[in-house]
C-alpha cells in the first residue's frame, strides 16, 4: 500500500476511506490522529494492529458536535455539559459511563468512553463528511513520540494506511487533558494544556489525581509512552548536563519532534533539562516522566510493596 498524503482540498478521498473501513491520520489541535469510525469494529480492529497497541490500552472518540455525545455516552452527567461549553472545542478529554452500541473495543473493555471535541478544522469537517464519531489514537507506532506533522505520521506509518491529512503543525504539540466523571468525585487522569485549576474553578471544588488504584480509563495510563528509541535522562540542574547530546531548552510544542530528530541522528541516550518552568508544567513533566519510564518505574516498586 502506497500512503498518499492529502491537502485539506481533497478531504474527499479520506471521507471515503474511512467509510470503506480503512483508517486514515488527520490533524487535530494536540496531535496527528489515526482514525476509525466509532461503530466500526473491524476497522478499530485494524488500528490497533497498524500501530501495535495493547487491546487494553483505550481509545479517545473525537465528535464535531455535542449532538453526537447521545450516541456514545449512557449516562451524561450535569458537570459534562457545563466542561463542554466551556472548554469545547478544544483539549479536553470527557470520560463517561458508555453506550452499549459502542464496540467495546474502542474501551479496551472498559464501561466508559472518552470523548472530545478537537478545535482543528480539518479534524470537524472529516467527522461531519463521514457522518459519525471517530475513535483516534495518536497516528504512530505504540509507545513512541507523537506525532505533530503529516510527515512524522509518514515516518512510523508508510505502507500501513491509504490515506494521511496535512493540517500543518500541530498548534499545542501535546495530547489534551483527560478528565474522568464516571464516579462522584471527577478525577484528572492525565494532565494537559487545560490545567487542574481551570477545571476545579468550574466545579467550584478540589478534585482528584489518578493513583495506581484508579482504572486505566485513559490513554497514557499504562505502559511506557512517548519515548523514543534513545534513553532518557532527566537532568534538575543544568550544570549535570554532560552529553553528548543534550536537549536544554525544551517546550511542550517541540518535544515530540526533538525526540524524533534524536532517533533519526541515532543518538542512544537523551539528557533532557528539567528547568523551573518545565517543572511547573504538569502535562509535559507527565510526558517527560513517561517517556524516560520512570512513572513505570515508581508504579512497578509500589506493586512490588
Amino acid at each position: 500500500m502506497k500512503t498518499v498524503i492529502l491537502t485539506p482540498d481533497a478531504l474527499s478521498a479520506a471521507i471515503d476511506s474511512l467509510k470503506k473501513g480503512e483508517p486514515v491520520a488527520f490533524p487535530t489541535e494536540t496531535v496527528y490522529g489515526l482514525a476509525a469510525s466509532a461503530f466500526d469494529e473491524g476497522a478499530i480492529r485494524k488500528i490497533f494492529s497498524i500501530k501495535g497497541r495493547p487491546a487494553d490500552n483505550p481509545l479517545i472518540v473525537h465528535i464535531s458536535s455535542l449532538d453526537q455525545v447521545s450516541l456514545l455516552a449512557e449516562e451524561v452527567p450535569p458537570e459534562f455539559l457545563k466542561l463542554a461549553r466551556a472548554f469545547w472545542p478544544g483539549p479536553l478529554t470527557l470520560v463517561v459511563k458508555r453506550k452499549n452500541s459502542v464496540p467495546s473495543i474502542c474501551s479496551a473493555g472498559l464501561p466508559t468512553i472518552a470523548i472530545r471535541m478537537p478545535v482543528h478544522q480539518v479534524a470537524l469537517d472529516l467527522i461531519r463528511g463521514v457522518g459519525a464519531p471517530l475513535a483516534a489514537p495518536s497516528a504512530n507506532l505504540s509507545g513512541g513520540p507523537s506525532p505533530t506533522t503529516a510527515q512524522d505520521v509518514l515516518e512510523d506509518l508508510e505502507g500501513k494506511i491509504p490515506y494521511i491529512l496535512d493540517g500543518g503543525a500541530c498548534a499545542i504539540g501535546l495530547e489534551s487533558t483527560v478528565l474522568s466523571l464516571v464516579n462522584p468525585r471527577p478525577i484528572l487522569l492525565r494532565p494537559g494544556v487545560v490545567q487542574k485549576e481551570a477545571l476545579e474553578a468550574i466545579f467550584g471544588r478540589s478534585i482528584d489525581l489518578a493513583n495506581q488504584a484508579t482504572p486505566a480509563f485513559s490513554p497514557g495510563m499504562k505502559y511506557r509512552h512517548y519515548a523514543p528509541k534513545a534513553a532518557i535522562r532527566l537532568v534538575f540542574n543544568e550544570s549535570d548536563l554532560k552529553g553528548p547530546y543534550s536537549l536544554p531548552r525544551i517546550t511542550a510544542r517541540n518535544l515530540y519532534s526533538e525526540l524524533r530528530k534524536a532517533d533519526r541522528l541515532g543518538v542512544p541516550e537523551v539528557e533532557i533539562y528539567c528547568s523551573s518552568s518545565v517543572q511547573a508544567d504538569a502535562a509535559l513533566m507527565n510526558r517527560l516522566l513517561r517517556a524516560s519510564g520512570v512513572l513505570e518505574t515508581t508504579a512497578a516498586s509500589k506493586r512490588a510493596c
